[in-house]
């Protein structure tokens, strides 16, 4: 069966907090099969083709082991997906299976929308024994596993080694402050005649490790767990590094902060490093013949964490509940699976599956991510909670409040006045 695929289409500003509160007609918890005995299940996914065809192969080899069991299969890249997500969830037509991230787990997870897996987790069903602890936490919403997090993923700060030792520049390394980061780039600005860091400003991301490393949050359950003079703060920090030419311009920076990671600054060339998510690498290095490398985010590495890059989870309406939970035990803990995933959902969640796929692929970056993020893990702290509803909303206003700052039409003051206020607006609608 191939893969249908939605068109492309805007995201409408609060489309799925309106369709997610429509009433969901529930099924039994029974798995019903057609009259031949078979099980059709909707799974719908988003990404770029490659990850399409992945996905496909390892579905296809589920069938094959369960011949019983087919797919209906749908994906599209991640502009609109949680708009169509929203749209069948309120039609009473949601997929069996769905993919989902920490933008909108606890949205769906609190409209009981989402099936507790805790149930086929404990039965042994649905086996985590070998998740990192810290993973499986960050799937948990209000005492439910509402997902299943399908690959760990912490930030990395990636950099184009080969220009950086063509012009003879010391390589960043994990552990430099964040002032020393921006100096380090502002050298090698000068050395390079490329800005040596993307402005961060935006990315909610780097804010919230750069938060927890002075002892705060992002969110304190479902309240913000900074002021406005944190925001403040921050928003000074990278204009001082926009004032020393050590990032690129407002207009080059908006790129970075618009553009897929195909396209950031580090493989266009337009700046000497990205902040991404270190799983991320073997896309980036795909798109530039310059040697990458990744490193932590500046600061203490510790207060980075096992970060869930994405999770599946089980609509609670679906008629095939303990097909479906079959079927998430077989993508996370088939060796064969394994293989054919590699890390483009993240590093695999089941350690002996990472390291039968560090040990068996022969691309150099993907090897390069895993053991990465498996030396940072030795530091990592406990997870933070799942972000609450609300979130999405959060990061878009971090972006359209640093760029008030990037290109100078507020101050670091004005524009963290406004990005606080409407943050706090967003998590209490």
């Amino acid at each position: 069966m191939t893969a249908s695929r939605f068109p492309r289409r805007r995201l409408l500003s609060g489309l799925v907090a309106g369709m997610l509160a429509l009433p969901l007609a529930l099924s039994g918890c029974g798995d019903d099969k057609a009259a031949d005995g078979k099980t059709e299940l909707s799974f719908f996914w988003w990404g770029a083709e490659a990850r399409a065809q992945l996905t496909e192969q390892a579905l296809a080899l589920y069938t094959a082991k369960h011949p019983d069991v087919t797919f209906k299969k749908t994906w599209q890249a991640n502009q609109g997906y949680f708009d169509k997500l929203a749209t069948l969830t309120a039609g009473n037509d949601a997929p069996d299976i769905f993919q989902i991230d920490d933008n909108y787990l606890a949205e769906y997870a609190s409209r009981n929308v989402t099936l507790d897996l805790a149930e086929y987790q404990k039965s042994g069903k649905l086996d985590t024994t070998k998740f990192p602890k810290g993973l499986l936490d960050y799937g948990t919403v209000d005492g439910k596993l509402a997902g299943l997090p399908f690959g760990e993923n912490t930030q990395g700060l990636v950099y184009n080694q080969t220009k950086l030792e063509a012009a003879k520049v010391a390589l960043p390394t994990t552990g430099q402050t964040w002032e020393e980061h921006i100096a380090w780039a502002k050298d090698a600005t000068t050395k390079t005649g490329v800005p040596g860091t993307m402005d961060p400003s935006a990315d909610y991301k780097a804010f919230w490790v750069w938060l927890r490393q002075t002892g705060k949050e992002l969110y304190n359950g479902t309240e913000l767990g900074f002021t406005q003079a944190d925001v403040q703060a921050w928003f000074e920090l990278w204009k001082g590094a926009r004032d020393a030419k050590a990032t690129p311009t407002p207009d080059v920076i908006h790129e970075g902060n618009a553009t897929d990671v195909s396209k950031q600054l580090v493989v266009t060339g337009k700046a000497l490093t990205s902040w991404v998510w270190a799983n991320q690498m073997p896309e980036l290095q795909k798109n530039t013949k310059d040697q990458l490398g990744v490193i932590a985010y500046p600061g203490d590495a510790s207060k980075q964490w096992p970060r869930a890059s994405m999770y599946f989870s089980v609509f609670r309406g679906t008629e095939h509940k303990e097909v479906a939970a079959d079927v998430l035990n077989f993508l996370a803990n088939d060796p064969e699976v394994g293989k054919i995933l590699g890390t483009d959902r993240g590093l695999p969640s089941n350690s002996d599956i990472r390291a039968a796929v560090a040990a068996s692929t022969d691309n150099p970056s993907m090897k390069q991510t895993i053991e990465v993020v498996g030396e940072l893990a030795k530091n990592f702290g406990p997870a933070p909670t799942v972000p609450p509803a609300g979130h999405s909303t959060v990061r878009s206003e971090l972006i359209k409040a640093a760029e008030e700052a990037q290109y100078g039409r507020a101050t670091p003051a004005q524009a963290a006045e406004k990005f606080f206020t409407a943050a706090q607006a967003a998590i209490k609608k």
